[in-house]
């Protein structure tokens, strides 16, 4: 891409040019603040930037996510946004961070900048950035070689998704290393090396290319050639309204990932979820979904968000943020992240009434029963703590004054997990009484009740927003666990 393109090209859909706004997506300017560096520690959480992880011949940032105690051997998810955008953005947005704290995984967010394209986009159709051994492709796998040292990430357990740009490049990094990657995620995205040229990239954007299954299945096996282990699984992610990605790129992402794992192209289950979307399977051969079509109906280009507090909730709007379903939750269950297999056909539902009752060192949890359940799962945080037979559970052990969070999910006679329940609180008894605490949102910051990101101030613990990191913002936090707090103005 050259470094000061045309005004046509900066138009065309080459550079994926998402200053142009599909008709339904927000106008908001994306958030480009960055994040103070710092030295990534699994034992520290949170979001930040981490150098020296290779030769990075790409040209990338890397910035990270970890949950706080993340413990050695958990899984690792590579996020790369769109144009227009930064890591700080899909960091925010995207709701990758949620289920990181609630399954257990670090996140990667490779960054790419304005010095290697206009619109800061992954170059998803340069040959000399996006394949293996060279360029981005390379720097994002450098990223993860650093992730793996920092964290003991499992390496058998590595997964990439993006949006737009960064989901071609998805594709390109899933075709050129699956030795590295288990599974994918392609979000408004291309097929993987559909264009490695300039030229040729509007072309994908915009039309059929008019290829077979087969030859689309050539283009990855061509990527790492002599390569004989198992392939990545793969999610594709479409909006039926997408002007910038055309829906044709969804069908031909399906041809070339059935083509490539060696199966048909009809799906073996269909099921319809939230948001307009519809969800079509594609197993192999022992009846493990390899490949899963989403197809959002109505939705223009962008990530697939719902924010809130629901299980399967997730994500901030914003440009190219759309709220109509948590892609991520349910890729998240494709991948086998949330502690099951994947996803269930149709699967068991999500057990409802559950409710949380504490008392002192314990909880106990109580929940309608699922027609099918042979068994339960409980999830502390995201954990697995027990494994009830029943509609019930006593969680023991806890802390005092300290806030826990449950979902419950149903197991099926062949031991298929089902989906979660909505995650219910509750708050043991003892601690002391809680502490208020009003200041500024700078002095918060100092007094470390709170954080700073990007100029702006978050609760520690809940992640409230609290508005500018400044001396002028005052807000009360109360303390209602070890290193939790809340905002509480006007009620302390």
């Amino acid at each position: 891409m050259p470094l000061r393109p045309t005004a046509a090209a900066l138009l065309t859909a080459v550079t994926l040019a998402l200053a142009t706004a599909a008709p339904d997506a927000a106008v908001a300017s994306p958030t480009t603040a960055s994040v103070p560096p710092s030295a990534a520690a699994a034992t520290s959480g949170g979001f930040q930037q981490v150098t020296g992880f290779g030769t990075n011949p790409g040209n990338l940032a890397m910035y990270t996510y970890t949950p706080a105690g993340l413990p050695a051997g958990a899984p690792l998810v590579v996020a790369l946004h769109g144009c227009v955008q930064s890591a700080t953005d899909y960091y925010r947005s995207s709701g990758w961070t949620k289920f990181a704290d609630q399954y257990g995984f670090a996140v990667v967010f490779p960054q790419t900048s304005s010095v290697n394209n206009s619109l800061s986009c992954f170059s998803w159709f340069d040959a000399g950035k996006a394949a293996r051994g060279v360029g981005e492709a390379r720097s994002v796998v450098e990223m993860v070689t650093k992730a793996e040292s920092l964290y003991g990430s499992d390496a058998r357990r590595v997964f990439v998704t993006g949006l737009s740009a960064g989901g071609g490049m998805a594709a390109d990094l899933l075709a050129d290393y699956p030795d590295v990657f288990a599974g994918g995620a392609i979000d408004s995205g291309l097929p993987a090396h559909c264009a490695t040229t300039q030229a040729a990239a509007s072309g994908c954007q915009n039309s059929d290319q008019g290829l077979t299954p087969a030859q689309w299945g050539d283009k990855v096996r061509a990527a790492y050639p002599g390569y004989t282990g198992q392939w990545p699984r793969v999610a594709i992610w479409q909006g039926t309204a997408d002007t910038v990605v055309r829906p044709v790129n969804a069908t031909e992402l399906r041809d070339q990932w059935t083509n490539v794992q060696g199966i048909a192209r009809q799906p073996t289950s269909t099921r319809s979820l939230p948001g307009g979307t519809t969800q079509e399977l594609y197993a192999d051969a022992s009846g493990k979904p390899a490949v899963g079509l989403f197809t959002v109906s109505g939705m223009g280009h962008g990530l697939a968000v719902h924010p809130g507090t629901g299980a399967d909730q997730c994500g901030a709007t914003g440009a190219y943020f759309l709220d109509t379903i948590c892609s991520g939750y349910y890729t998240a269950q494709f991948w086998g992240l949330d502690g099951g297999s994947g996803p269930t056909d149709p699967g068991l539902p999500a057990p409802i009434g559950l409710t949380a009752t504490a008392a002192t060192g314990s909880v106990t949890l109580g929940w309608q029963d699922v027609s099918g359940a042979a068994s339960y799962r409980v999830f502390r945080g995201g954990t697995q703590v027990g494994a009830p037979s029943g509609t019930a559970f006593t969680d023991t052990g806890l802390a005092a004054g300290t806030t826990y969070s449950y979902t419950v999910a149903a197991v099926d006679g062949s031991g298929a997990v089902g989906a979660r329940s909505t995650a219910v609180t509750a708050t043991t008894p003892g601690g002391g009484t809680p502490q208020c605490f009003t200041a500024s949102n700078y002095d918060q910051v100092l007094a470390g009740r709170a954080s700073r990101s990007g100029g702006l101030t978050y609760a520690l613990g809940s992640g409230q927003s609290m508005g500018l990191w400044n001396t002028f913002v005052t807000h009360t936090l109360k303390q209602t666990g070890p290193g939790y707090y809340v905002l509480a103005d006007g009620q302390c």
